[in-house]
């Protein structure tokens, strides 16, 4: 059993407040491999302390500086990668392909995207040439709580300490206590790195506890929370008593409209695939499927014969294999949107309720596929966060981009067209932060964001440096 019970503050680990033993478990096996604390109000003041203490110097630090950290951690990260994709798939489950490709991969790859952005971004500017004595300067907000999910750990966190840290501000990281293990890594790395003490500081617990302590702090400047959409609710409610600056990213419920101009085998397996991605634990992943009715019945078809090649499998293992859930909570939650897809009376494809063939522990579940879906169906309305696909018929263009819409959710949405300019047309009129054509990836520097309750704010990039600067209007100023 892995002990790692003190916490990152001021430079230095240390115990608890009070001890508050919470074991973590292997999905894969439902058993604990390792133990942390779960901290409280008094661990949150002790960090603030030391977070706010360091903002005075660590403010006033050069752009170099910060850029000579940040190019150590990266430096240090890569050294150590593989060690967190092991540490990743452990703790939530991902199989090693996928832990040491995307989920490790993907804190290198936006420590140096922030890197690039860093070196390039303008902190100071006169307004215009009318206002020349106008000068607008981009500050370091302050502390920083920063709250994070279990579904991609190192993306998350690397969303969120990277950019505050590049931009002058100092943290306070609480991580999921259902996947703290890379996170208390990705301290280690930050204490070799050399960042000054109280830049960065990481506190365990439970959102109900120091996620609360820290939305109510006063001497908090800012919360930036990943997680569902009730817990952002919370969030912002707990951090408007002090008024400060809350980023929200939260659920999603992704339409993937495939029109009959499109390659429907290309276009539906990619689908699928992105859909049981990550074990389907990603807020982007496309899980609503909506295809133009003279394909349907092909698309279904594909649907199925692409979804029976997804096995389960021992997430130490690479392969192209899924993994299990992260945990029984979120187990049996799939269980029993998939137990109501069937009473709603959506036609059950590919899959259904219980384990996989094969399997009689772990968290994992077969890979699910309902045809004859509409849209006011639970599985076509609520966020499964598990590998449960719905595909829903339509007829028009305009009908596809109102279902499309009708979701309370907007942070992704597809598009499948042969025609450029349909796909330009329908992304114009989609309520999303983000829409993808025709299979193209994300580049690194990209905002990642959504609409209506998939939250606000934007991290990745520039839009991730400004998440977390404060605009300054100096008037009269005189260049020297």
């Amino acid at each position: 059993m892995i002990r790692k019970t003190d916490f990152y503050i001021n430079g230095s680990w240390v115990a608890p407040v009070i001890a508050n033993d919470f074991e973590v478990i292997n999905p894969a096996d439902e058993q604990a491999f390792a133990a942390i604390s779960l901290g409280s109000a008094a661990d949150v003041d002790k960090a603030v302390a030391a977070a706010r203490a360091a903002f005075e110097t660590y403010s006033q630090t050069s752009r170099d500086e910060r850029i000579k950290l940040l190019e150590k951690l990266a430096e240090i990260y890569s050294s150590r990668a593989d060690e967190m994709a092991q540490t990743i798939s452990r703790e939530m489950g991902a199989p090693m392909s996928l832990a040491i490709n995307a989920q490790s991969a993907a804190g290198l790859g936006h420590i140096k995207s922030f890197i690039r952005a860093l070196k390039s971004y303008s902190f100071g500017h006169i307004l215009n040439e009318h206002a020349p004595n106008e000068y607008i300067s981009h500050e370091a907000i302050g502390v920083c709580g920063l709250i994070t999910p279990w579904n991609w750990p190192m993306n998350q966190i690397t969303l969120k300490v990277i950019p505050a840290l590049a931009v002058g501000c100092t943290v306070i990281l609480k991580p999921s206590e259902i996947a703290p293990m890379s996170a208390l890594l990705f301290a280690e790395m930050i204490d070799q790195a050399g960042f000054p003490p109280g830049v960065f500081n990481l506190i365990n617990g439970d959102g109900a506890t120091v996620g609360e302590a820290m939305s109510h702090h006063r001497d908090i400047d800012m919360i930036s929370f990943t997680g569902s959409t009730r817990a952002g609710i919370a969030v912002s409610k707990a951090s408007a008593e002090t008024v400060k600056r809350v980023t929200l990213e939260l659920g999603g419920k992704s339409p993937n409209i495939v029109f009959e101009d499109a390659d429907v085998a290309k276009a539906v397996k990619s689908g699928v695939l992105q859909c049981f991605n990550n074990t389907g634990q990603s807020c982007n992943a496309p899980t609503r499927m909506l295809v133009q009715r003279s394909i349907y019945d092909e698309a279904v078809e594909t649907a199925v014969e692409t979804g029976k090649k997804v096995e389960a499998g021992d997430p130490a293992q690479e392969g192209r294999h899924i993994g299990p859930l992260v945990s029984k909570v979120q187990f049996d939650k799939v269980q029993n949107l998939i137990n109501e897809g069937i009473k709603e009376g959506a036609t059950l494809v590919l899959g259904g309720p219980g384990r996989p063939q094969g399997f009689n522990q772990g968290y994992f579940v077969r890979p699910t596929i309902f045809s004859d879906v509409n849209n006011s169906m639970t599985i076509a309305r609520e966020e499964v966060f598990g590998p449960v696909l719905a595909i829903i018929p339509f007829d028009t263009e305009e009908e596809a981009i109102k279902i499309a819409n009708d979701t309370p959710y907007g942070l992704a949405a597809y598009i499948q067209s042969g025609s450029q300019e349909r796909a330009q047309r329908v992304s114009r009129q989609l309520r999303a932060g983000m829409v993808l054509i025709n299979g193209a990836q994300r580049p690194g520097g990209s905002p990642f964001g959504g609409y209506k309750q998939s939250g606000n704010g934007r991290e990745g990039g520039t839009w991730g440096l400004e998440d977390f600067l404060e605009v300054k209007a100096t008037s009269g100023y005189v260049a020297a």
